[in-house]
């Protein structure tokens, strides 16, 4: 039996501007949208990648909220 992790939909504000391109490119990181400061995308399983990304640059805020992979 396999034990899927939930994706998330991310919500990061940084100092300065996001890494918008390094972000997109992590590995299970998708719908990537950038709005000034703030960032917006979508885990898929492990935050890892995510985070690798964003080394380097000053995150002031991070929020994560669990979503279904299913429509309504």
């Amino acid at each position: 039996m396999t034990h899927e992790l939930p994706n998330h939909r991310v919500e990061a504000t940084f100092v300065g501007r996001p890494p918008m391109r390094q972000i997109a490119r992590a590995s299970g990181v998708t719908d990537v949208e950038v709005d000034g400061c703030l960032l917006r995308c979508v885990v898929h399983g492990s935050f890892q990648p995510l985070l690798e990304s964003m080394r380097g640059y000053e995150v002031i805020s991070l929020t994560s909220i669990p979503t279904s992979d299913g429509g309504g």
